[in-house]
């Protein structure tokens, strides 16, 4: 059963593969075809399914030149829209990473697709594409925290509002004060990171870009009032520069000396482009020179390296260093 379903399932890929005249295709370029999308089979076997498919969907074979050329007549009337294994394969492996980045509108355009796939990778057996999906994940660096969970009236009504340019009437959760606050957003972007999505806008009022975490978004409406457009706004400078700090980031340059694993993981996963590692005389250990954006997230990292490093510049990066392990040490301290 199960190969009688690969079979039907090549057959419709090689149907969707022949051009409708006077385009035409040759027989080992559908073979090539067939196999970039999970159907290695031999030259011969391709041959024997253009000539079953020949006379029921009117295929058209032009024999005057070697290898032969094949076209779907303009009268064939057939319906070749079923999803096929490579795009099935990239919407099911795609439809996790968008749940946070597409319109709540386009999401559930594309509910029917996302089943479609699913259905289409469960129906094949011995498509070596249907089961990639099964061995392969991408895993993060380091601990991964569950997503925050976002309220789905609160990402409709967002995504809307970004998609319109309309302002938004968020009910927020403020993390310093713990208290429910009224806002009015102009929304100027929206980006994922790591388990929290943040959205980008200005109070009404005011020109600042801030963020707003969708997470302690409690309610929100797309009112059908347009928003202030934020004409500087560059959504990747701002990455860059402006998220999650209240200044612009910096570069300096990073001194420290590094265990071997660590000089190991650097010499292989650069921490910048403009590295470099060099030998302690007497040591196993290596000194680190490296520009690096002056932000809370690389001094983290560094930090978290624990006993594997040595800060020597920035002298604020070393004293903050110093002092945390001493809190640290003081809590274990018994």
């Amino acid at each position: 059963m199960a190969e009688a379903k690969d079979t039907l399932l090549r057959l419709i890929a090689l149907l969707r593969l022949i051009p409708r005249e006077p385009a035409r295709i040759a027989t080992p370029t559908l073979q090539e075809k067939l196999k970039d999308s999970g159907f290695p089979v031999s030259l011969r076997t391709v041959q024997r399914d253009l000539e079953r498919l020949s006379i029921p969907f009117a295929l058209q074979c032009d024999e005057s030149v070697s290898p032969f050329r094949w076209s779907l007549a303009q009268k064939a009337r057939i319906d070749l829209t079923a999803i096929t294994p490579p795009v099935a394969l990239a919407l099911y492996l795609a439809e996790s990473h968008l749940q946070t980045l597409l319109p709540q509108s386009m999401l559930d355009q594309l509910g029917p697709e996302f089943r479609k796939a699913q259905d289409c990778l469960d129906s094949v057996e011995n498509n070596g594409l249907a089961h990639w999906a099964r061995r392969v994940r991408a895993h993060p660096n380091g601990k991964s925290l569950q997503p925050a969970q976002i309220a789905s009236q609160v990402w409709e009504q967002t995504s809307i509002a970004l998609l319109e340019h309309k302002q938004l009437q968020i009910s927020y959760l403020s993390r310093s004060k713990t208290e429910l606050k009224q806002l009015l957003i102009h929304p100027a972007g929206l980006i994922s990171r790591h388990a929290i999505s943040y959205l980008i806008g200005s109070v009404d009022g005011y020109d600042d870009l801030r963020q707003f975490a969708l997470h302690r978004i409690r309610q929100a409406e797309c009112l059908d009032t347009a928003a202030r457009v934020h004409d500087d706004f560059e959504i990747d400078s701002y990455i860059r520069q402006d998220l999650n700090t209240t200044a612009p980031i910096a570069q300096v340059e990073l001194v420290a000396d590094v265990s071997p694993q660590i000089a190991w993981l650097l010499g292989e996963t650069p921490l910048s482009t403009q590295q470099s590692l060099q030998a302690l005389e007497g040591s196993d250990w290596k000194r680190l020179h490296a520009w690096v954006p002056d932000d809370h997230e690389t001094q983290w990292w560094v930090f978290g390296l624990g006993e594997n490093v040595r800060v020597h510049e920035p002298e604020s990066w070393a004293g903050a260093i110093k002092e945390r392990a001493t809190k640290v040490g003081a809590l274990y301290a018994l």
